[in-house]
């Protein structure tokens, strides 16, 4: 009986050596990497070099100030530049776009996570994607053309049945272009970013716990109520201060909708309030070299203020991440 003999094939030499291929692409990847670090640091260096003279002048006051002016010569006064007003109306409008923004956001990333059929789930993904990608000057022409007429009569109803608390009152009646519809505008702005990330995280919510679940008998809504959200609650946080991030950092679509008014304004309502952005684009194309310095002052407080929120968000996202 004839036996063919078998041949083995070599055996393959397996080395920890990266080959040159390798090392090409973890380059170019280490350099895009620190590029942007050395970008973000260049542009940081560049505002606080500008506005030093702006720091060392005003000190404290810049920070709290509610006046802006430049020098004026035939009163004999000084320049007075000071953001706290502007300050606090970014704050403003970034919250009330947070408000009506982030439910509907963490409602629509459930839906597709949980609820929404497939045939449905990938236009709705498209359709957020494609949010992100609109430009500001769209969504502001938008909101000042179309949601402004609409936003004054809402407007107008939270001032008849809620006018009695503060921050609806009207001493006078204005409602357009006012804090409440930037909000708005800047709500449907952030909502691709809060839905996005919170759809990542509620992907992240480990399977064994929510067949667990299942098997004692939950629901699908107190599955999510005792599951999803205890796991994903920092990341959806952290999606929320993002979005936050975003809004506070915006300029063209809120200089688009609000009238500049600089001084503070608790009345949502009304039609006058201001941000620093809006501030910046609002003042720069007539302003004097001084008060451009000034004006780059302004931009570095709004460059750390959106760092620190981007940061905060960003570390509580990762820690989530690990938690699963």
């Amino acid at each position: 009986m004839n036996t063919a003999a078998r041949t083995l094939p070599p055996k393959r030499v397996i080395t920890t050596k990266p080959r040159f291929s390798d090392k090409v692409f973890r380059a170019v990847v280490t350099s895009g990497g620190f590029s942007s670090l050395v970008i973000l640091g260049l542009i940081s260096i560049f505002l606080l070099i500008n506005g030093l003279n702006t720091f060392k002048s005003e000190g404290f006051k810049f920070i709290t100030g509610f006046e802006w002016y430049g020098p004026q010569l035939d009163a004999g006064l000084p320049a007075q530049y000071g953001i706290g007003a502007m300050l606090y109306g970014t704050i403003v409008i970034g919250l009330i776009a947070l408000f009506f923004g982030f439910p509907i956001a963490v409602g629509a990333a459930l839906f597709l996570s949980y609820y929404a059929p497939e045939w449905l789930k990938k236009p709705m993904v498209l359709v957020v994607d494609v949010m992100a990608a609109i430009p500001s000057i769209v969504f502001g022409l938008w909101g000042y053309f179309i949601l402004m007429p609409h936003a004054e009569y809402w407007a107008k109803l939270i001032h008849k049945y809620l006018g009695f608390i503060p921050i609806f009152d009207m001493p006078a009646p204005a409602f357009s272009r006012s804090p409440f519809i930037a909000g708005l505008v800047l709500a449907i702005m952030i909502l691709p970013i809060i839905t996005s990330i919170s759809r990542e995280i509620f992907a992240q919510t480990p399977l064994d716990r929510i067949q667990a679940a299942y098997a004692l008998g939950a629901t699908k809504w107190s599955m999510i109520k005792s599951v999803v959200f205890p796991y994903g609650r920092g990341g959806v946080i952290g999606g929320a201060m993002l979005g936050l991030g975003r809004a506070i950092g915006e300029t063209v679509a809120v200089y688009t909708v609000l009238n500049i008014v600089y001084d503070i304004n608790i009345e949502v309502l009304l039609s006058a309030g201001g941000s620093v952005a809006s501030m910046i684009v609002n003042k720069f194309g007539e302003a004097s070299p001084e008060e451009v310095k000034a004006l780059m002052a302004a931009g570095f407080v709004l460059f750390l203020v959106t760092l620190f929120i981007n940061f905060l968000a960003d570390l509580i996202i990762n820690r989530t991440a690990r938690k699963g």
